[in-house]
């Protein structure tokens, strides 16, 4: 891939917006918008802290069974890269109030016709 490329303005922007919109939900636990992010197919992964889901229907049940308290964190070292118009790697470290632990976040996501979809997304927690 030429490096003309990577990171072009409007889609960086496209894909930050998406990426930030996902943050609010998920420290809002606003489902909705969560599943409408996730790439409705049985072929999309997250791997948690504490769980492997395969597919769209596991991440909806771990999302709906979540308790929706506790999830305000603070983003760091967030970077976001994408690859053409219609591919994007989105990692960042974040931390929860009261936890010593560093938490990872990486998300793979893709440009379809009803907009960007996370396909696959990895969390970890390290002390």
């Amino acid at each position: 891939m030429k490096t003309e490329h990577i990171d072009r303005p409007a889609i960086l922007a496209e894909v930050n917006a998406a990426f930030y919109r996902y943050e609010q939900a998920l420290i809002n636990n606003d489902t909705v918008v969560l599943d409408e992010l996730f790439w409705h197919d049985k072929r999309t992964l997250r791997f948690g802290a504490g769980e492997n889901l395969y597919g769209i229907d596991a991440i909806r049940e771990f999302r709906a069974s979540r308790p929706p308290q506790g999830l305000d964190r603070d983003l760091q070292n967030t970077v976001i890269t994408t690859f053409g118009d219609d591919m994007a790697i989105a990692s960042t470290e974040f931390r929860r109030e009261g936890s010593d632990k560093v938490g990872r976040q990486t998300q793979t996501w893709i440009k379809m016709a009803s907009g960007w979809k996370i396909v696959a997304a990895h969390v970890s927690l390290m002390q």
